[in-house]
């Protein structure tokens, strides 16, 4: 039998999952979080509800609630199941050797659009001292080959051209900041939680870019005045279909409408700039540091760029699951021999870090076979993702004068994954939103390959430059001539430029 989630049957829950040692009523918000997917209920929420369990200073520690808020019409779905269970959340923690479910309350509210008035009242409310965002890499209007804020993009022109009518995640951060120092009071701290290197300085140059389109002033009061504190964040978390319900309901007995799924494994390592005050993160487990850029890096490149290398043999090669991908030999070999030779060597040193054994986490990490994570998730939005993980370590090593091969075919694989179909045939299907342009740029490279790397706004420089598009063009033939499976061979036995 189960049993739906709610605090009404919390206490039922009892013995089948862990639950919160808080009270639900003692908790009062202090942050409003954009962006309440799994990543954010599987990452800083559990923090949070750890810091909670703690017990520790009832009246500190519990004023640091969440008010969920969403911008797209995707997240009244959310919302709607969420309040229907008072914004709880079972998560389910899958290693190799054990499982286990949690479920986490630290949540209290969600408002989502066309709820804007609300939430800009919301973000001025003294209350609220940290406003946090988790809303995909793709979602911080930057132009991925230069790295700069994009103001010709449209949402971004349509919230200047009205800032009093914002629809932006940035315009109703302005918004909310511009109430706030209308009222006297002192301005909250922004805190990215997305993958995208520099993070907090990303976010600064977006919303003081869109202020500056309507209210120059205010965008250097805001770069003056708003702490956009920098923060590395690690959690491998799948998305919830229909299996991870029906396993939530079979395995703990609990009626849960969006539980999160993720691996044991968490990180967060975050720059302690805080002026308002923030959580006692570092008592859950939270690693401050002046610095965080070497663990970010480190990450992005590592994993994140691990990820995206194993993403487009396996989706050629018609593998799902991610675990089954590390199963493969040529696969796990292929990540391998990229990672040590050409990754890995361009990392900067990480305090107190050995980067082969943090490699030697990741490839344990990918190859978990309980946490069902998907290689269609991995191949999504490449376009912002490709960039950021993949192409910076071509700069750097091109900049070095050094060998490309490895990475170069990690981007053919990917041009030859967006041609549509996989090497048996089976057709596609695209997540990416330039996928329409990729495709269309994929089909031409069959005849010209730098039809491809020409992508300026994706490649950049690194596009250009003759020694990435040589080796770019012999993967590019390779996989055309021989399939994924004997280029991948071809890579590691040394003969793929033959």
């Amino acid at each position: 039998m189960t049993t739906k989630l709610s605090l009404a049957t919390l206490a039922s829950l009892k013995g089948r999952a862990a639950l919160p040692a808080y009270r639900r009523e003692d908790l009062t918000p202090g942050i409003l979080h954009f962006g309440t997917g799994n990543f954010h209920r599987a990452h800083m929420a559990v923090y949070l509800h750890e810091l909670f369990n703690t017990g520790r200073d009832l009246g500190r520690d519990l004023g640091w609630g969440i008010i969920g808020a969403g911008v797209m019409p995707s997240d009244r779905r959310m919302h709607e199941v969420l309040k229907g269970q008072d914004f709880l959340t079972t998560v389910v923690e899958q290693d190799a050797d054990r499982s286990g479910a949690t479920v986490t309350g630290p949540m209290l509210d969600m408002i989502t659009a066309p709820d804007f008035a609300r939430i800009v009242d919301t973000l001025a409310s003294p209350q609220i001292r940290i406003v946090s965002m988790t809303i995909t890499e793709g979602g911080y209007f930057i132009d991925p080959a230069t790295g700069t804020f994009d103001a010709a993009h449209p949402a971004i022109a349509a919230d200047a051209k009205d800032p009093e009518q914002p629809q932006t995640v940035f315009g109703l951060i302005i918004a909310g900041l511009k109430a706030r120092r209308a009222a006297g009071i002192p301005p909250f701290t922004v805190m990215c939680c997305d993958n995208i290197p520099g993070n907090g300085e990303v976010t600064e140059a977006t919303v003081c870019g869109l202020a500056r389109l309507s209210d120059p002033g205010f965008a250097d009061w805001i770069h003056a005045n708003v702490a956009f504190p920098n923060s590395m964040v690690d959690r491998i978390t799948p998305a919830t279909g229909e299996r991870e319900i029906r396993m939530t309901a079979e395995a703990y007995g609990i009626e849960d409408g969006w539980p999160v799924f993720c691996e044991g494994f968490k990180q967060w390592v975050l720059e302690d700039r805080f002026p308002l005050g923030r959580p006692a993160l570092e008592l859950a487990g939270v690693t401050f540091v002046p610095d965080v850029a070497p663990y970010e890096l480190m990450k992005l490149r590592i994993l994140n760029g691990g990820h995206a290398a194993i993403a487009y043999p396996a989706a050629l090669m018609d593998i799902h699951f991610v675990h089954e991908a590390m199963e493969n030999p040529l696969i796990r070999s292929f990540l391998a021999k990229l990672e040590h030779e050409e990754i890995i060597p361009v990392v900067p040193p990480v305090p107190d870090t050995r980067l082969e054994d943090y490699f030697a986490l990741i490839e344990s990490r990918f190859s978990n076979p309980k946490i069902g994570d998907t290689i269609p998730r991995l191949a999504q939005d490449g376009s912002n993702r490709q960039p950021k993980f993949i192409l910076p370590s071509t700069a750097d090593r091109l900049a070095q004068g050094l060998d490309v091969q490895g990475l170069a075919l990690v981007s053919a694989l990917w041009c030859r994954y967006f041609e549509g179909t996989s090497d048996s045939g089976a057709a596609i299907a695209f997540n990416d939103p330039a996928a329409e342009r990729l495709h269309a740029a994929a089909l031409a490279a069959r005849a010209d390959p730098d039809a491809f790397t020409g992508l300026a706004d994706i490649f950049g420089p690194v596009g250009l430059d003759p020694r990435f598009r040589q080796r770019f063009g012999e993967a590019l033939a390779s996989l055309r001539a021989h399939g994924t499976a004997d280029t991948l061979r071809r890579y590691l036995n040394g003969t793929l430029a033959s």
